[in-house]
Order: C-alpha cells, then structure tokens, then sequence
C-alpha cells in the first residue's frame, strides 16, 4: 500500500483531499501516488540558482509517469558566502537542519517517494542522509557546475581564485586593477563552483552511490542535459515507487565502499570523509567509513585529475566521460552488484551506458596509465592526532608528503588569516588553527582563506597548515583537517605551543608533534576548557551535541 493512500483513499480522509484542492489539485490528482519534491532553490546559491526550471522538469518527467508532484522548499548555504565570518559557524550544522526539515515534511504529508534537488556542500549530504533516515524510494538530482571564468594564474578562474588574488595583492605580486577586474569575469554563469570542491565531490558520489542517475552529477548547469535529466529523474522516481526501492536498498555497505573508492579515485573533498560517515550512520550500517578509507587507499589508484589538482574543471570532467568512465575503468575493483536508481544494478548501468562525447584522456585515466597508485585522500594518526586526521595528498605536490616545521599556532581562523596577510607566517611554519571543530568551533568552519592567501604569499610549497577544522575542496597545499580529538575536547592540538616541532608524514601516514609525552603531560594540567562561544539558539544545542570529525560530525544525543 502507498503511504499517501492512508490520508488519500476513503470517506473519512475528507480533511486531506479537501486541504490539497483548495492549492488547485484535482481528485484526479489524489488518486496517484504522491511525490515529493524538496527544492533547495534560492537566489542566495549559485548552485540552486537554477532549479526552478529543473523542478519544472522533474514535476513534467512525475506526472507523465503517473504520478502527483507536491514541491516544497529546503534550505541551503552557500558555503563561499560563509566563508571567513561567524556565518561559517552555520554551514555544517546546516546538514543537520536540511535532514531534519526533508524528514519532517516526508513524514508530515506521508510522500510516497522523493526527489531532493540540491547542488552544494552540505545540501548534497543533508539529502542523503534524510533519504537514508526515511527508507522511501528517492533520487537525487543536483543543478550541475558552472563554467569557468576568465584565464588567471594558469587555469580558468573561480571565486577561489579572487580570494587567492587578495594574497598575490597583498604580496605586491598584482596590481589592484588586476586584481578587480576578476570580480565581474570569475564566474560567467550558475551552478555549483567550477572546480572539484565539496559540492561537486558529493554530486559525484551519489552517483556512485546510485542515488543519481548515471551524468545526473556533473551535467552542466546551464545545458540542455541538465533539463533532460530532470524530466528522466521525475519518470524514474514513479519505477522507483511501482516496484519498491527504497533508499535503504540503495544505500548499503557495498554503495559506501564504491563511494569511498571513486573519491579516493578522483581525489575529492577530504569533506566526503564525513559525509559518507554521517550517511552510512542514518542508514544505519554496520561499515566505519574513516578505516575503510584508510584500508582502500593502498590499493585504489587515482584515474581522475580536476582543479584544485591540475587546470582541468568540472565540464572537462563531464565531456571526459564523467562519473560513469570513471566508475567503468575501476569496475574490476568495485562492487558492480550494487542496487541504483536506475532500477538497475552498477554493472548493468556501465555496460549499457552511452556516452555524449568521444573521451579525451585529459581527465579520466585507465588503470594502466593512472596519475597515481594511491588513492588521492589519506588517513593520518599519530600524538597530535590519536584518533584520526585527514589530508588530501592527490591535491598536493609530492615534495610535500613529508614536512617537518616550527609552530605557529592560532586559536581561530581569523587570528592566523591576519598573520599570514601580515607576513607573520614564513617558510618552515606549520599554521596551527585550532577550536575550529564541531563543538569548539562550533560548526567545524572552513580553513579556506587561510590556505588561499598562504597560496596567494608564494607560501604553499614551504609551510603546511593543521586544523581540528575543516578544508575546502579547492584547497591545496600540504593540509591536515578533522583532528581528532579537537582542541575543545582536550585533544593534543590544544596542548601544542610555537616553536614546537610538528612531522607531517603523509607516505606512512603519521602525524606528530615532536615533545616529549611527559611535557605534553605538564601542559594538560594548566589546559582549561573553553566556555562554548555560543550559549543559546540553534548553535548553542549543536556545540553541545555535536561529535567529533572522526565521527562524521553528526548529533549524538547521548551527550545530553
């Protein structure tokens, strides 16, 4: 029985069918099944900017099927818009309110099955994680990349890249006009970012993971593809519901390994690390994400290569062949049984897909010739980070996969942005920025203005910078994000002072602080926690139920 038939069907459910028509649907309509569309529309994201008209499409693909769409709006942050103020705080407790806000609406108006349009960094696996939380039949459909901009610094602009001309102005490497002129030339158009940061990462993955159609996540936004797909995920989502497959069905252990595998493939976002430990937690799994990402990296090569890695963006990807040649050649190394949204299994989907563009070979490599023989995400452990850290060597030159540096530590963001722009931050130096985590922060922000105007000094190949915060996608650089545990929990980032020698070793995957466990020992005594910088509101409940990086970020209840 459809969920919808239990307010729907019978005298006695009058209340609902009337409530439904006085919004203009027929009886007609309330005899079908009930599809929910949760939009994250808004014009305060570039990468939703433009799926007013792919919901259009999606409600046409719904009710040619058979079915009844009922749209509804999600929010979503922009996390370039966050970027470098107290709004940071917000973006990843974000992903926690677009869950929650997806389940409620599903539950409140008992939708027989979803779509979840949403492009960007916490949006993609807020959706994700409701689908799993729900078990109703559901599909992703995000609204694609955007197109480059103008040529800067050897590649095609982006927002990123002002940000790293801020640091080249500032080092006298620019002059102020060239520097303005990219405000109107960076980004041409809408979409996700260009480059493959956190939004795209996760559009890519739940391709892998089968919660998009095949090309679902990288079709440009402004082609005409990306309107097809829209109308093809509004017919597939009434099979999805005809023949009962849940997200559950779709979100198994396998579909996590083939994601972690793509990831570690394309080297995305460090950020994944989290999400698809949060969605394997909604669906409840029995599979720890961080130790299977720390296992496959050994043996998952890296067949792809985009920005922030090499000048190659999104839509290279995309005309590359995409997800769907990425996931072909490291088919041997997958778990091709998989279920998808298709309908169909992983195998079924690689063979029969069909390609739009003849392959390039700029982007997706074959396992005989890849970029590397590692995957392009590693899991760091060591005396300043006991539980877990986690870097992104596939972004990064291999000059840098071992770095030994002096301390120079800063307890926000802000504080070490201020440094560096002021030149304080010199060659040698390892950027210390901590209680930035999930409490400590709260919100786990972005360490991307910090490694951008360390990119835009001439800094990048001879410092290192280390945070229980979080990276952007685009960064590169030789980072280390989600120490565990935070500085706010009493973690040994918090114990660390300038001047003290820290050892990145990325080949034996090591990270240390270079003191003796009996100093570190004195320093605990005189450590004091900090009062939480917010006491009330949605972030003063977040920073008290928030868990650590290692544990996806999410809200545990249990700490009430």
């Amino acid at each position: 029985m459809l969920r919808s038939t239990h307010i729907l069907e019978g005298l006695h459910n009058q209340y609902y069918r009337a409530t439904y028509k006085s919004m203009g649907f027929s009886t007609e309509d309330l005899k079908r099944p009930l599809i929910g569309i949760a939009n994250a529309w808004s014009e305060c994201v570039p990468g939703h900017y433009n799926l007013r008209q792919v919901a259009q499409r999606v409600k046409d693909g719904v009710y040619r099927a058979g079915g009844t769409p009922v749209e509804f709006g999600v929010i979503g942050g922009c996390d370039g818009m966050g970027q470098g103020h107290d709004g940071m705080h917000f973006i990843m407790p974000s992903r926690e309110l677009i869950a929650n806000s997806i389940e409620s609406m599903a539950q409140i108006n008992l939708f027989d099955g979803l779509v979840l349009l949403g492009s960007c960094d916490k949006i993609v696996p807020g959706m994700l994680m409701a689908a799993a939380r729900l078990d109703i039949p559901c599909i992703v459909l995000p609204g694609g990349p955007m197109e480059g901009g103008v040529m800067f610094d050897g590649r095609q602009s982006d927002q990123t890249s002002s940000t790293e001309a801020y640091g080249m102005l500032s080092a006298g490497k620019i002059t102020e006009a060239e520097y303005v002129a990219l405000e109107d030339t960076a980004c041409p158009g809408c979409g996700s970012c260009s480059y493959l940061g956190t939004a795209n990462t996760m559009c890519a993955l739940s391709e892998a993971l089968g919660m998009t159609l095949p090309d679902g996540g990288t079709a440009p936004a402004a082609s005409a593809a990306r309107l097809v797909q829209g109308q093809d995920t509004g017919v597939k989502i009434m099979e999805l519901v005809e023949k009962q497959i849940t997200a559950r069905k779709i979100l198994t252990n396998a579909a996590i390994r083939n994601a972690i595998k793509t990831c570690l493939a394309m080297s995305g976002s460090t950020n994944a690390v989290m999400h698809l430990t949060a969605i394997a937690h909604e669906a409840e799994l029995d599979i720890h994400v961080l130790n299977e990402f720390d296992a496959l990296s050994a043996s998952t090569p890296q067949l792809a290569k985009m920005n922030p890695s090499c000048q190659y963006n999104i839509i290279d990807f995309y005309l590359d062949g995409g997800v769907p040649r990425l996931m072909e050649h490291l088919q041997s190394l997958l778990e091709t049984d998989a279920m998808t949204v298709t309908a169909h299994t992983l195998a079924e989907n690689i063979s029969s897909h069909k390609y739009r563009y003849p392959a390039t070979g700029l982007v997706n490599h074959t396992p005989d010739n890849p970029f590397g023989y590692t995957g392009g995400i590693a899991v760091l452990r060591g005396t300043l980070a006991p539980n877990t850290g986690i870097t992104k060597p596939g972004a990064f030159d291999k000059s840098l996969h071992y770095f030994k540096g002096e301390a120079i530590c800063f307890d926000s963001e802000e504080a070490a942005e201020e440094a560096i722009l002021a030149g304080k931050v010199r060659d040698g130096h390892v950027v210390v920025i901590r209680y930035e985590g999930p409490k400590g922060g709260p919100g786990m922000r972005e360490m991307y203005k910090a490694m951008k105007y360390l990119y835009g000094r001439g800094l990048t190949k001879s410092t290192a910078l280390i945070t229980d915060g979080r990276f952007s996608g685009t960064n590169n650089g030789c980072f280390v994000g989600h120490i565990s545990p935070e500085a706010a929990e009493g973690g040994p980032i918090a114990l660390v002072r300038d001047g003290d020698l820290i050892e990145i070793d990325v080949n034996n995957k090591k990270l240390d602080v270079l003191v003796s466990p009996e100093e570190l020992s004195e320093r605990r005594k005189a450590w004091k926690r900090p009062e939480p910088k917010f006491k009330k509101g949605w972030l003063g409940l977040y920073c008290k139920l928030a868990s650590s990086g290692a544990e996806g970020g999410i809200m545990k209840f249990d700490h009430l």
